[in-house]
């Protein structure tokens, strides 16, 4: 996350159109809504705290707080979806207790709530079509009951609890009043609607049965328990307005925002219509709040009544009028009269009461004043003050002063001071004020209205204007830094003024769209502007051109700015992206993530960014801007986000938007980075004022000195006057007090003589008093004890009595006990009987069963020796067919076995083949990987081969000289078979270590071949390698040399287009430029090679370029590592060569010896001469053995060749499928890879085989 940080310090508007958008937490702290935040505000202190909305809100729609001031209820719509979230108050900060989104109903949003008495519950009412009222149990977000309150698709503006029931409930809408209550999980309606149905704007509980009801056409309604009890009418008082003040309410109101339909407070037009003058006199009653009086209600525009109960009757009558204050800063002050009240709330002691207006205004008034001035209405006063109720279209402040300058399409300016949090001036014009701009010292500022540019005095108590300017509807003007000059736009061109001789010095013209930004650089000698063309130019005051360009029509820039060094431009635009400009191009591109950027500042020390988006809200971050996504978001505004700017110390930042809210943010770095040193000099407490005002506020105070002088004298005379009228009423007085203390004095004495004697008869009074109360108690202590003896008689008696009954209850129980055990006996000796009887029954019935079974069981017999006989010739008869069917089965039999056996094996040799081809597959993958290496092994191998037929022919040679002695030697062993013994016992041992030797060799020739191969593999590689390094980087000054080609192209074309610039204001000129361009540069060849140019061959070949860096370095290592291994290989096989050949030498000279002992054992025995004739035919078979053995290599050359025909067959047949993946559109070869032709590797095979 990112270290720039931004905190909420203070806001200045209200959502007005949110239902319940007033509510109190304590008796001092209000809730109300603003942007995208609900404010807490202490009215007393003054400060404010902040409850965040929910992140990617688009707006609240539904405040409800809990009655136990516990839990804040917040309707919003995210994304498209609504939730309702919960807030616990009593935590700091205040924190998200649930979140109600996941609903099983339909529903588009919520448009009103309310908590339960006991805060348990939740009641919301979805808006139309739906118009669902559901009961939730919102801890355990459990929905207890729904119901739809309509179906005819009415409005529905208000729903509320009982404020003792939590089971009760009431819905009050267009043509809709219930009553509904919750038993066994449902709402059932208990009121019914009679007479004629009426658009209920709004209701409130003045009891635990009683609803007050207000309507459109001014009527209200008393009900109690569903049924009408009262009624009365609000009439307009003073509403003579004429058709031509209505129209121009209605023109000062056309560019406010409206509620939607669903919302219970209607559009101006739908409050008063222009067509009639009578329906201007039905006031709307859009909010009732109930207090212990009474009630309160809204009574048309700009005004409340005050109804109070009537002793012992369930009437009220009106006690109170209470006005809108008249605003004598607006250009109509009657203005202010004519905003309607949409909320109304009472502060929990009933002291205060606050409403909202249609206007975006917070009123209070306190209860005890209205009490005092009985005779005349009472007016209202500013809660805190006059906010913006539209759009806020300007936004600028100052250096020497802590001032705010803002200005709004509701035809206001005002000035903000950021230190104090206050409204410092505020004034409403007749034309709608597009952009303001303060002068660093804080005396003037620049106003552009629909029809003029102002330049004005902010005075201590007056906005003045100066000079006016005939530029209409200019959007932008900024003073510069130094304040001695200030721009203006109008349309697509910038005029700059100068302040001191107030005359315009200098128009800059290039922009072909709207210019929606401009900015100074620090010094003030250059000026940024963008604007809806796509353009961001960079003006040179001194020489009036442009010094640098930025041109992307596909984007409309909303704002720029520049960095403090005035190196780089930011802009944000259309394209959802920030874009970084140095040198008339772009140096960077950071994405918005599907947001559109609206606004752009960044702080005085570059370190700090800030921009505003479409959604309302404000991300920070810290500059240099990261690569990746790093910036802290804020939740700020309900609407899209107008203007920011950062104060000139770099302490806060403000934002404005188009729901018309001012927000101030204190804005700093984590890492202490951003924030500029302390103010050295002071804010400036100078104001300005006018001769005349001074002049006349001299005159003013002279008058009054000369008046106080005359009253002193007045008051002097006065008081002398009424001394001595006040002596002689003194002496007056005394004479009266005397005479009537003295009369009084007789009059006490008379009465002392008199309470003594009434204290005398009291006493005797007493006395006789206490003896009739003695008497009194004696009697009717005898009274009671005669009674109680009567009494006790009477208990006696009734205990004889119940004695008495009992014994005769138990006679009976006796009695009853005897006649039940004789009807007992008797009913068993009855069904005994009856069983008797129907046992012998039984018996008879089961004698006629034996009987009947017997005869059953003879004729069964009969049928089956019947049977037996026809079934033994039916057997006899199948007995035949069924041998001749086993023989055909089993012939059957025999050629189902052989044909399984065939399937068997068949699906075996299927199953075989499957697995073949699947590791034919395999083996395929994999030599279409070894065929390269195996087309370079092939020449090695063909070297190789002839380098070891050489040594082979010598070696066999040897072999074959030794097997012809053997052979000879073997001839000779049945005459010399002592000898032969002897030299058995020698030769055998040598054979064996011989054929040892022999395998040895051959073993390591093997491996000196595989090592061979291998090398020669590596070095094809390295080759390969190395060919398609050149290649690329062949490829690469090629494109080189055509981006400087391109490049140089470019600049020719922007030179020749700058100059095609200069002739903008001359058509035809600028057409023959143009028309020369496109022949010059615009050419078949030019364009076929533009649009050759593909951005995906591009990454292509950039892909394929670090696929191929990579596997070189790999193959290097790969390179390196195994010509390490095969250089000790090749050592230790070298090492082996030698002890081998040193061996296959004393090999020889042992067979040299033996062979000179054979011959002297041949001369020994005297027989060279007789077996001489037999060694000729002896020889032949030797010379057919020599001539066999080439025949046996020629048969392993013929085999090489055969496995050297195959291989190249199968490299033919790869490459005719690598050509044919080639042709294929999706797939890419390898750049720079290029196998052999076969005809080349043919040819160096056939000179390796003549060599």
């Amino acid at each position: 996350m990112s270290t720039v940080v931004a905190q909420l310090q203070h806001v200045f508007g209200l959502r007005a159109y949110v239902a319940n958008s007033i509510l109190f937490f304590d008796e001092q702290t209000i809730i109300f809504p603003s942007g995208n935040h609900c404010v807490k505000y202490n009215v007393d202190q003054k400060w404010q705290k902040f409850i965040s909305g929910s992140e990617k809100s688009q707006g609240m729609l539904a405040l409800a707080i809990s009655p136990n001031r516990r839990y804040l209820a917040v309707s919003e719509t995210v994304q498209e979806k609504p939730v309702i979230t919960i807030y616990e108050l009593s935590a700091i900060p205040c924190r998200k207790r649930k979140i109600l989104n996941n609903f099983d109903f339909p529903v588009q949003k919520f448009i009103s709530m309310a908590f339960s008495p006991d805060s348990k519950y939740l009641l919301a009412q979805t808006s139309t079509p739906e118009s669902n009222l559901v009961y939730w149990l919102w801890e355990k977000q459990k929905v207890m009951a729904i119901v739809r309150t309509d179906t005819q698709n009415n409005a529905v503006y208000q729903v509320s609890f009982n404020p003792k029931d939590n089971t009760q409930v009431c819905v009050t809408g267009n043509g809709i009043f219930k009553i509904l209550r919750f038993t066994e999980g449902t709402l059932k309606q208990t009121n019914f609607q009679r007479g004629e149905s009426q658009n209920y704007l709004s209701h409130a509980w003045l009891s635990d049965d009683k609803i007050i009801i207000g309507t459109n056409t001014g009527k209200l309604f008393l009900f109690e328990s569903g049924d009408q009890r009262w009624e009365t009418s609000i009439m307009m008082k003073e509403q003579n307005y004429d058709v031509k003040n209505v129209n121009m309410i209605q023109e000062s109101e056309s560019l406010i925002e409206f509620p939607s339909p669903s919302s219970p407070v209607p559009s101006i037009e739908q409050a008063a219509p222009a067509s009639s003058n009578s329906e201007l006199s039905l006031p709307q009653v859009f909010a009732i709040a109930a207090y212990s009086k009474g009630f309160a209600c809204s009574a048309g525009q700009g005004r409340v009544l005050l109804f109070e109960k009537i002793e012992d009757k369930d009437f009220y009558r009106e006690s109170r009028e209470i006005r809108v204050p008249v605003d004598s800063q607006s250009n109509d002050p009657s203005q202010s009269d004519k905003q309607e009240i949409i909320c109304l709330s009472f502060s929990p002691s009933e002291e205060t009461l606050i409403a909202s207006t249609s206007r975006s205004q917070l009123y209070s008034i306190t209860m005890s004043l209205t009490e005092i001035s009985k005779g005349e209405p009472a007016h209202f006063e500013y809660l805190m003050y006059p906010v913006h109720c539209a759009s806020i279209t300007g936004l600028a402040t100052c250096i020497r002063k802590p001032l705010i300058a803002t200005c709004s399409l509701d035809r206001s300016i005002r000035i903000w001071n950021y230190e104090t949090n206050t409204l410092e001036l505020y004034k409403e014009y007749q034309e709608e004020a597009y952009t303001v701009s303060l002068h660093p010292s804080g005396h003037y500022i620049v106003v552009g209205f629909a029809d003029k540019l102002c330049l004005m005095n902010l005075l201590v108590d007056d906005i003045c204007s100066f000079k006016e300017y005939s530029i209409r509807g200019c959007r932008e003007c900024s003073f510069s830094n130094g304040g001695h000059l200030f721009a203006a736009v109008f349309g697509n061109v910038i005029y700059i003024y100068t302040t001191t001789s107030l005359e315009n010095i200098s128009n800059l013209k290039g922009h072909t769209g709207k210019i929606r930004s401009i900015v100074w650089n620090a010094d003030d000698s250059k000026l940024i502007s963008g604007g809806t063309d796509g353009a961001v130019y960079e003006w040179n005051l001194s020489t009036g051109k442009r010094e640098t360009e930025c041109v992307l029509k596909s984007c409309s820039y909303n704002c720029v700015s520049i960095s403090p060094d005035a190196k780089i431009i930011f802009a944000v635009g259309s394209d959802k992206t920030l874009k970084e400009i140095s040198d008339s191009s772009i140096l960077r591109e950071m994405s918005a993530f599907d947001v559109i950027y609206t606004a752009i500042v960044i702080s005085h020390s570059g370190r700090m960014m800030f921009v505003g988006t479409s959604m309302g809200t404000i991300r920070a971050m810290k500059y240099p801007l990261p690569l990746q996504k790093d910036f802290n978001e804020y939740q700020a505004h309900a609407a899209s986000i107008t203007k920011m700017l950062i104060t000139f110390d770099d302490q806060y930042l403000l934002t404005a938007a188009e729901d018309g809210c001012l927000f101030i943010w204190k804005v700093f770095d984590k890492d202490g980075r951003g924030i500029k040193r302390e103010r050295e000099v002071g804010f400036a407490e100078e104001v300005l004022v006018t001769k005349t005002d001074m002049e006349e506020k001299a005159q003013v105070m002279l008058e009054l000195k000369t008046r106080v002088e005359e009253l002193k004298m007045e008051n002097e005379y006065q008081l002398r006057l009424k001394e001595m009228n006040y002596s002689e009423k003194i002496k007056e007085l005394t004479d009266k007090f005397v005479q009537e203390m003295e009369s009084l004095k007789t009059k006490n004495q008379v009465l002392k003589m008199e309470k003594e004697k009434q204290d005398i008869l009291h006493q005797e009074r007493i006395d006789d008093l206490l003896d009739k109360q003695n008497r009194e108690l004696q009697d009717l202590e005898c009274c009671n004890n005669q009674k109680l003896l009567l009494e006790y008689e009477k208990y006696q008696e009734l205990q004889l009595k119940s004695q008495r009954m009992q014994e005769e209850y138990e006679k009976q129980l006796r009695d009853n006990d005897e006649t039940k055990s004789q009807a007992l006996e008797e009913l068993t000796e009855f069904y005994e009987t009856k069983l008797q009887e129907k046992t012998t029954l039984l018996e008879e019935a089961q004698e006629d069963v034996r009987q009947q079974l017997r005869e059953f069981e003879e004729t069964k017999k009969q049928i089956e020796e019947d049977e037996d006989r026809e079934i033994q010739d039916i057997k006899t008869k199948y007995e035949k067919k069924l041998r001749d069917e086993k023989e055909s089965n089993l012939r059957l039999k025999g050629e189902t076995g052989i044909m399984r056996k065939k399937f068997s094996s068949l699906q075996k040799e299927i199953e075989e083949r499957t697995n073949d081809i699947e590791s034919l597959k395999g083996e395929q993958v994999k030599l279409q990987g070894v065929i390269k290496s195996l087309e370079k092994d092939i020449q090695g191998l063909k070297r190789e081969i002839q380098e070891r037929d050489e040594t082979i022919q010598d070696k066999e040679k040897r072999i074959y000289d030794l097997k012809k002695k053997n052979q000879e030697l073997e001839k000779f062993k049945f005459v010399l078979d002592y000898k032969i013994k002897e030299l058995k016992k020698q030769i055998e041992p040598r054979e064996n270590e011989i054929k040892v030797m022999k395998e040895q060799i051959q073993e390591m020739e093997t491996e000196l071949e595989r090592f061979h191969k291998q090398n020669t593999q590596l070095e094809l590689n390295i080759t390969e390698l190395w060919q398609k390094l050149r290649a690329t980087d062949q490829e690469m000054r090629r494109e080189r040399q055509k981006e400087r080609d391109l490049e140089a192209l470019v600049k020719r074309f922007k030179t020749d287009l700058h100059n095609c610039v200069a002739y903008i204001q001359e058509p035809r000129l600028l057409k023959e430029k143009i028309r020369s361009l496109f022949e010059k540069y615009v050419q078949r060849a030019d364009m076929v090679e533009i649009a050759g140019l593909n951005t995906d061959l591009q990454q292509e070949y950039s892909r394929q370029r670090e696929h191929l860096e990579r596997n070189l370095a790999t193959l290097k290592k790969k390179v390196v590592k195994e010509s390490e291994l095969h250089r000790t290989d090749y050592v230790r096989i070298m090492q082996e060569n030698v002890s081998l050949i040193k061996e296959i030498n004393e090999l020889r000279r042992e067979l040299k010896i033996t062979r000179s002992q054979v011959y002297d054992l041949e001369a020994a025995l005297k027989l060279a001469k007789k077996f001489q004739p037999q060694e000729v035919p002896e020889t032949a078979p030797s010379k057919d053995a020599s001539s066999a053995a080439p025949t046996m290599r020629l048969n392993e050359q013929e085999e090489t060749w055969r496995i050297i025909e195959m291989q190249r067959l199968e490299i033919q047949r790869l490459r005719d499928q690598i050509q044919e993946q080639e042709q294929v559109p999706g797939l890419h070869p390898l750049a720079g890879i290029r196998l052999p032709s076969l005809h080349e590797s043919e040819k160096g095979f056939s000179m390796q085989t003549n060599i």
